[in-house]
């Protein structure tokens, strides 16, 4: 095998969930920063989250305001 083709790997990953650790795994970067995880998704949890980051439902209910659906003449 060549030498230096592979990525370092750190065994004590450290992820983190809104600014909280929740967990550590092992990765090829030191730290995670997600946005859902097993302990927040709502199919393990049960309870609805909402997770908007890109400001999405604001670009669908900007598009779709009004009378959109109204037929066009």
């Amino acid at each position: 095998m060549k030498a230096k083709t592979h990525p370092k790997y750190y065994h004590n990953c450290k992820v983190f969930h809104n600014g909280v650790h929740v967990f550590t795994t092992g990765a090829t970067v030191p730290e995670l920063h997600v946005e859902v995880w097993s302990g927040s998704h709502p199919f393990f949890t049960g309870k609805q989250a909402f997770v908007d980051a890109a400001g999405r439902v604001e670009k669908f209910q900007k598009k779709f305001a009004g009378n959109y659906f109204q037929k066009k003449k």
